[in-house]
């Protein structure tokens, strides 16, 4: 008997990203592939890529090039993001076979016949992604504890800076009775967490349409969704990856709050703290709509941990704005920063704008906002010094200890002689197990 063929996969950027791999690891596995390490030598590489910075071309060279060091008979599918986007660029990288973009990637299994009798190197299938009305459902099985569950993909949203509409096309999002479903799968695997992810998933609700012979009751939201969740027992925990702080509104906020399953933890894109550059970026709201949404939740939650993104050096970025920037996100009761320095994405509005941010001072910015973020960080860690709160043990043993974090997004560090991986447990923080 044949032994099966072999498979590997290799994920850069987002929990979107990560769920779309498992869920096409699995695809192989059904089909006979056994799936493998990444650094072993497959038949068949699979590179999920990205393009949230400009660094995807570079990234995705070198990754072939360590692919075809391993193993130059190997098969190259690259996939993602940055394929839509510049599938020809990316064919013409020595050692791609195959080029899949957005609308083609869950057919994957149906091209690899192809490439063995492919007459030359480098073959593109990649749609127009603005007429991709479908969604394809994934979820992460990678982590024994945690799952990303994709409920929605694409975006309407025109924010100058950004790609993803082009490379993901309009938002679209799954089925409640769907989501429900695979929410229960995955619990009933033995995993305690879900982070449900997409491109913008506070728009949840667009795009609906009839899959896999499943049909929405109703017309449903996001709020919908949650309440949806909230009722089913096979998942300990929810966590919500990233909702814009428009679509953040007081109904969610006031449901988190006494939810049984929805953790304490909210993660708010503002981008800029100065509405001259809010309104640039084409952003749907202003600073003091963001402070307010902060206020509410702090307000029904004290003990919610809050997260930010925020670019730095957007073009026409002064001194002055980029304090206005710092010293509004100083104000807040947030409790850490994710930090991007701006690139330029050509086909965006802001790359021709003009008025460039020297890169030493994007550089300068993004290290301020990061020391902000260590500071921000600490203390809402330690305000929650002496507080008894539920921790799942998510990381594997290293030094005698495992990591887990709390209902409200605090890592800690434990004995692995007392806490076993997978479990929750009742712990009391102090200096001593705070993971900083």
């Amino acid at each position: 008997m044949a032994s099966p063929r072999t498979v590997a996969f290799h994920t850069l950027g987002c929990k979107l990203n990560f769920s779309e791999s498992s869920s096409l690891k699995r695809m192989f596995e059904d089909k006979g592939y056994s799936a493998i390490d990444f650094n072993d030598s497959a038949d068949i590489y699979v590179l999920n890529t990205c393009s949230v910075t400009d660094f995807a071309d570079k990234k995705c060279r070198q990754i072939v090039r360590k692919i075809l060091r391993n193993n130059p008979d190997g098969r190259i599918i690259v996939t993602g993001c940055y394929a839509q986007l510049k599938p020809k660029e990316i064919a013409e990288i020595d050692g791609v076979d195959l080029v899949l973009g957005a609308a083609e990637k869950f057919q994957m299994l149906d091209y690899i016949d192809q490439l063995d009798g492919a007459k030359s190197k480098g073959m593109v299938h990649c749609s127009n992604v603005q007429t991709l009305t479908t969604f394809n459902n994934a979820f992460s099985f990678g982590d024994r504890t945690r799952s990303f569950l994709k409920i929605q993909d694409g975006c309407d949203y025109k924010c100058t800076f950004c790609t993803i509409p082009q490379a993901r096309g309009r938002s679209r999002s799954d089925t409640v009775e769907q989501v429900l479903k695979n929410a229960i799968n995955i619990g009933q695997q033995g995993i305690k967490e879900i982070v449900l992810t997409g491109v913008n998933i506070g728009d949840f609700g667009n795009g609906t349409e009839v899959i896999e012979g499943i049909r929405p009751k109703k017309e449903a939201l996001f709020i919908d969704l949650i309440k949806e969740l909230d009722e089913i027992d096979e998942i300990e925990r929810f966590r919500i990856s990233s909702i814009e702080p428009n679509l953040c509104n007081g109904e969610i906020i006031d449901f988190v709050a006494q939810s049984k399953h929805f953790m304490p933890h909210f993660h708010m894109p503002l981008q800029s703290g100065n509405n001259k550059q809010l309104a640039q970026m084409k952003r749907r709201y202003k600073r003091e709509l963001y402070a307010q949404r902060v206020a509410d939740i702090k307000s029904t939650m004290p003990h919610a941990c809050i997260g930010v993104d925020v670019i730095v050096g957007f073009p026409g970025e002064t001194d002055e704005d980029f304090m206005e920037t710092y010293n509004f996100i100083e104000s807040l009761d947030i409790s850490y920063l994710h930090v991007f320095t701006y690139s330029e994405r050509p086909n965006t509005l802001a790359y021709d704008m003009g008025d460039v941010v020297d890169m030493n001072k994007r550089r300068k910015r993004n290290e301020m906002l990061r020391f902000l973020s260590d500071e921000k960080k600490k203390t809402f860690y330690h305000r929650h010094i002496g507080e008894k709160r539920k921790v799942l043990i998510e990381s594997d043993k290293v030094e005698g200890q495992v990591a887990g974090w709390t209902d409200n997004y605090i890592k800690v560090k434990l004995s692995d002689h007392e806490y076993s991986i997978n479990t929750m447990n009742e712990v009391v923080l102090s200096e001593d197990n705070l993971y900083i």
